[in-house]
Parts: C-alpha cells; structure tokens; sequence
C-alpha cells in the first residue's frame, strides 16, 4: 500500500522537530564497509553510528 501524501508530511514535521541531521564525509569504498558493518551488528548505518559516537564520547569523558 502506498503512504499517503498526508503521512508523509507527518513523518517530514516529526523529524524536523525530534532530529538534527549531520553530514559525514569518508573516503570513495569505506561508506560499504560501514554500512555492511552496520548491517551485521546494529542492522542501520543510523544506529550504528549514533552507538559509535555514543561510545566515543564516553571513552573520552574517562580519559
């Protein structure tokens, strides 16, 4: 079934509103193996890379 125009402007507003969106740039080759990477562990290059920065964070803050 096809998602209406109706939610798909619902679904615009609440990530707009719930989310910031960031911009990352790797070298030509490496985005597949993240996302493969990603697939195995996490299942999205999204939560994935929210657990990685998560991670890094806290190693940081333990230094």
């Amino acid at each position: 079934m096809p998602i209406s125009k109706a939610r798909q402007r619902a679904t615009a507003k609440y990530v707009k509103n719930h989310y910031d969106r960031l911009e990352l740039k790797v070298p030509k080759g490496k985005k597949e193996i993240i996302s493969e990477h990603a697939k195995e562990y996490d299942g999205s290059l999204n939560k994935f890379l929210n657990r990685a920065v998560d991670e890094a964070i806290e190693r940081d803050k333990n230094k």
